[in-house]
């Protein structure tokens, strides 16, 4: 005799366990990074169902759910972050909020500005900006790591993007990108300062774009702001000067972001003195393994937003267009059941690793050409390496006793002293 079947909402119901609180948001911003995972592995489960905000989710890690929230013929990022967290990171008219063909399109100019000979311009400006402040930390007692790599990468973002950046315009622009960024995960005074600030930024930008139109200034044709200024879209409409900018920021913004890469890789070198060790005697095989584990264990952005974009089924759940979904990308860089020994700092994992582009999503997972995954994750490897080379080989340094740790309920965070170094010279 044939099994009756389940009642479908039974089954749905059974799919995906729920939290019994009536909303997790407080929890959430008390937890942090730790917040998905520890519910996850206390329920055995990489899914569950609770209330952000007021609003159902389904919170999920690993490499499954990476695959499913990536799946951009089935989920995509309208209305999928707080408004006040978009605002701050990509701003309405980004190529994150496109979906089809308009996200190809502009996703293809992004790519296009990854180039190898583009990457290596970035190398190359990185590495003369950090010739030129070891010259001024070497007059200094102490040097804080975090503020110091903020100037230097937006220093060099402007210069790889071929934007004007006069001597009196480096501090505001290092206050409005780095506040971008620190107060994404905020509410509140913090947020409202940055969300000043991003407009200042946006104003900014949007007169760099103006001046490239009206041939005020002439960067070169394969320069990245030439590219955004001239970009047309998938309607072959000049992307408009509101957007322009808005793009402009979300290739400079984001560079800048990479201190805090660069703060943990410098952190990373101190707590295992045998990888900065090798470096500096010339290892060059083990730096791209060592910054692939210090982008695998940087809390960086703990997690991404996603909706269903139609009706889908995903292991017995199934999910209406429009539910919200968050993705767990720390949490998922951390999984058991995807890396053996996950709280281990280990790089040799990476001296093999085939590259797949769902377990390891500290910037977005999935593929770059026609999926959400970040194009700026070559940049941000090749400027890393810099970062290792000159740490190890262009100076030398003491680090003073220091609050290293860090706390896991800021988002995003760093260590809690910024990574301080003193007496510093010539390797």
């Amino acid at each position: 005799m044939p099994r009756p079947h389940p009642d479908p909402r039974t089954a749905q119901k059974n799919a995906i366990p729920r939290l019994r609180v009536p909303d997790s948001t407080l929890s959430l911003l008390r937890e942090g990074y730790g917040f998905i995972s520890r519910r996850c592995d206390r329920l055995g489960t990489d899914a569950f169902r609770t209330r952000l905000m007021g609003s159902r989710v389904v919170a999920m890690r690993g490499a499954e759910a990476a695959r499913l929230v990536y799946d951009s013929g089935r989920f995509g990022r309208w209305k999928a972050m707080p408004v006040l967290t978009l605002r701050l990171l990509q701003d309405h008219g980004s190529v994150q909020l496109l979906e089809g063909g308009a996200h190809r399109v502009r996703k293809g100019m992004f790519l296009d500005l990854m180039t190898p000979p583009a990457l290596e311009r970035a190398r190359t400006i990185l590495a003369r900006e950090f010739r030129i402040a070891a010259g001024r930390w070497r007059e200094r007692g102490e040097v804080v790591l975090m503020p110091a790599f903020r100037e230097i990468l937006t220093r060099t973002a402007c210069a790889w993007a071929s934007v004007p950046l006069a001597e009196e315009e480096v501090a505001p622009r290092v206050r409005e990108f780095g506040a971008m960024t620190d107060a994404a995960g905020s509410v509140g005074p913090a947020n409202w300062r940055a969300q000043r600030l991003r407009n200042r930024s946006e104003a900014w930008a949007r007169a760099l774009i103006d001046r490239v139109r009206s041939r005020a200034i002439a960067p070169g044709p394969d320069s990245p702001l030439a590219v955004i200024a001239n970009h047309r879209d998938s309607n072959g409409a000049l992307l408009d000067r509101d957007h322009a900018g808005v793009e402009l920021l979300n290739l400079l913004r984001p560079t800048v972001a990479i201190d805090r890469f660069l703060t943990f890789t410098a952190l990373a070198l101190h707590q295992h003195p045998h990888w900065a060790e090798a470096f500096a005697g010339g290892n060059e095989g083990d730096i791209r393994p060592f910054v692939q584990e210090v982008r695998r264990t940087t809390p960086f952005f703990p997690a991404i937003g996603a909706r269903a974009m139609e009706a889908t089924e995903w292991h017995g759940h199934r999910f209406a267009a429009g539910d919200w979904v968050i993705l767990d990308l720390y949490g998922t860089n951390r999984h058991p059941g995807l890396w053996e020994s996950p709280e281990s700092f280990r790089p040799e994992r990476f001296r093999d690793w085939q590259g797949d582009p769902f377990t390891l999503i500290p910037q977005g997972g999935g593929h770059f050409e026609d999926g959400h995954r970040c194009p700026g994750e070559w940049l941000t490897i090749a400027l890393m390496e810099e970062a290792v080379r000159f740490l190890t080989r262009g100076i030398r340094y003491m680090v003073p006793p220091q609050d290293l740790s860090v706390p896991l309920s800021r988002m995003p965070t760093q260590p809690r002293s910024g990574m301080v170094i003193r007496a510093v010279r010539p390797a």
